[in-house]
């Protein structure tokens, strides 16, 4: 837990839009070290999205599908003599980052038999319409925190 990783030191904003969050999402679509393949990926997506959604930039539908996906609250396992309580709790902002871009990820790689860039832009335009998997995931980790907000008081 809480291991500190040199990510967000040294982390370049990317090269076309100078976005931080652009740039830590391509290093997280990435495998095996092949960045020019995960940026090939990222910015393909970003073309598809410029023609399904021709009034917004890309780039901010991105920043807005990552912001709708972040999570306010979560539940924690807490320990409390001998029971184990789903304890909800606030998420820090690194987290909630991490979080959406996690969940964005899991969902276009659940899906399978298209190119990962039209997956992508799928996925990004329907968190930026507040749908689609990551958004239901979300939505999820809210009912589950709101069901056990009897526990609050074991938050520590």
């Amino acid at each position: 837990m809480g291991r500190i990783t040199g990510s967000k030191k040294y982390l370049r904003p990317d090269p076309v839009h100078g976005s931080i969050l652009a740039s830590k999402f391509v290093n997280c679509l990435m495998w095996d070290g092949k960045k020019s393949v995960a940026q090939k990926v990222f910015y393909d997506a970003l073309d598809t999205i410029k023609k399904k959604v021709p009034d917004a930039e890309p780039i901010e539908v991105f920043t807005q599908a990552v912001e709708n996906v972040k999570p306010a609250i979560e539940v924690r396992s807490k320990r409390v003599g001998g029971a184990a309580y789903q304890v909800p709790m606030q998420v820090n902002r690194a987290r909630q980052q991490s979080l959406a871009i996690r969940w964005l990820l899991l969902a276009i790689r659940e899906k399978k038999g298209r190119p990962t860039s039209d997956r992508l832009a799928e996925e990004l335009v329907a968190a930026y319409n507040r749908e689609g998997t990551a958004m239901a995931r979300r939505e999820n980790v809210h009912r589950m925190a709101d069901a056990n907000k009897a526990f609050a008081h074991f938050a520590w």
